[in-house]
């Protein structure tokens, strides 16, 4: 076997991938047929945290410890485990819009799906694969049920939401994933 294969394996990505296709269908099958209406918005970004948080599992290896002790360089296969969770998350759901009606424009699935993977990797990076899921989805739950808060502090709560032509709205997510990914990728996740 070579290394991929045993790398995926560890890291739970064949059940992260079925989790993140299980969900795309399942929007897929609810969207078949209708007309994207004024909650197709928030559903696209339901789905984009749900698919980055079943993702999270696979960021840490059955033995933190025996990760931390190989011989091999872990910081370029964890960065890269990052950007993959992000594009798998997004590219299902762009899948999704493909074959149906169009929940989120693309370039608001790709930068949503980026800075989702950001934080799911700081998540990892601060806390573990256990309470990875805890930072998308709270932000999550930040932008849909906490009021909007007025200026600067509003584009930055509700980036997942708001139009990317905004500067600060545009730049959060893409900012957390390089965050997130540098972090993770040179700490490792914690113990």
């Amino acid at each position: 076997m070579n290394w991929l294969t045993l790398y995926a394996r560890s890291r739970q990505v064949p059940v992260s991938a079925a989790l993140v296709a299980l969900v795309a269908l399942t929007v897929w099958f609810l969207n078949e047929g209708s007309a994207a209406g004024p909650s197709a918005g928030p559903v696209a970004v339901l789905v984009l945290t749900g698919n980055v948080a079943a993702a999270t599992v696979g960021l840490a290896g059955q033995d933190v410890a025996l990760d931390r002790t190989a011989a091999i360089r872990w910081a370029f296969r964890r960065a890269l485990h990052v950007l993959l969770i992000g594009a798998f998350a997004g590219g299902a759901l762009l899948a999704v819009q493909a074959a149906g009606p169009e929940l989120l424009p693309t370039a608001l699935v790709v930068r949503d799906s980026a800075g989702l993977a950001g934080l799911a990797a700081l998540g990892v990076a601060l806390g573990g694969t256990t309470y990875a899921w805890i930072l998308p989805t709270g932000w999550l739950a930040l932008t849909f049920f906490v009021p909007p808060l007025p200026g600067l502090a509003g584009e930055i709560g509700g980036w997942m939401v708001l139009s990317p032509a905004t500067t600060v709205s545009g730049a959060i997510p893409w900012a957390m994933l390089a965050t997130g990914t540098l972090l993770y990728a040179v700490l490792g996740p914690k113990r």
